[in-house]
């Protein structure tokens, strides 16, 4: 099992060069496999789309919580960190263009010496994908162009797509990502078409707030789409949630059970010593166990 964590978003401190620098040295010290980091482009005041992970509707960071550019953050921390991956989790897909998202993720790849993931999701709030000047009703058409897109720049020496969104001819894209076949692609969500696209598309899935039976239904649909795609379903990771200073063994051990090689783990302390005390102990508990 590999152990990823996220930063504490809700205490503002994402934005803090130096706390973020102390955050990423540590996490890659005590044996943290990843950083995920977030992405909102924007978030519009008094926003009416519910949040699908919580009964209020609502997601938990308040409106102006600072929320840096994920692929510039990862960037940095690619500068300060030797070995720790850094991934989005989840980026906002269709708010990107195919084009100018392959080359970030290629130089982050690239710089950080083969350790970017993309983890993308859809979005949910509709009001942010409007911002950008994108039809939130074609996203999911859209997300589908863009991973075929993208992978085409990266592994085509004249890349040419042709699809109803986007297309190029003969697009030439440098550098190419250092990890063979492109940044790995990992698709979070937790509805089934998240994870149709997953088993059709991706390397990975992270079915966002799943666990028992609806877990299980959802890993169905994966292996199935993947089965239909020509695809081994065995190589598809699976990442599930934790909580650092809240995950027990017997959760490792139940996500393993599950077939996941990863949980992400939350975090929930802006404090950084009283932080960096909890990831310690996690990581003598649960990484090095």
């Amino acid at each position: 099992m590999q152990f990823g964590i996220l930063p504490p978003y809700r205490s503002g401190v994402t934005a803090d060069p130096s706390w973020m620098v102390d955050f990423a040295k540590h996490a890659e010290a005590v044996g943290f496999e990843s950083i995920y980091v977030a992405e909102h482009v924007v978030v519009p005041g008094g926003y009416e789309s519910r949040y699908p992970y919580s009964p209020k509707g609502r997601m938990p960071l308040p409106e102006d919580c600072p929320l840096p550019d994920p692929l510039e953050l990862l960037t940095f921390l690619a500068a300060v960190t030797d070995r720790i991956v850094l991934a989005t989790g989840v980026l906002v897909l269709p708010e990107h263009n195919p084009v100018i998202l392959a080359k970030r993720a290629a130089t982050l790849d690239v710089l950080s010496g083969g350790r970017a993931r993309l983890g993308i999701g859809l979005g949910w709030m509709r009001e942010e994908v409007e911002a950008v000047g994108v039809d939130f009703d074609t996203r999911a058409a859209r997300a589908d162009e863009m991973i075929a897109a993208m992978r085409v720049l990266w592994t085509q020496n004249e890349p040419t797509y042709e699809g109803e969104h986007f297309s190029f001819q003969r697009a030439i894209c440098r550098p190419r990502p250092l990890q063979a076949g492109g940044v790995p692609i990992h698709v979070g969500g937790h509805s089934s078409a998240a994870a149709r696209r997953a088993g059709r598309m991706a390397q990975g899935f992270q079915p966002l707030g799943l666990e028992g039976d609806a877990l299980a239904e959802k890993l169905g649909v994966m292996r199935a789409a993947a089965h239909e795609a020509g695809r081994d379903p065995a190589g598809i990771e699976l990442s599930l949630s934790g909580l650092v200073g809240g995950t027990t063994i017997d959760d490792v051990k139940r996500a393993e059970d599950a077939g996941a090689v990863r949980l992400v783990m939350g975090t929930r302390v802006g404090d950084w010593p009283e932080l960096e005390a909890e990831m310690s102990r996690t990581a003598e508990v649960l990484i090095h166990r």
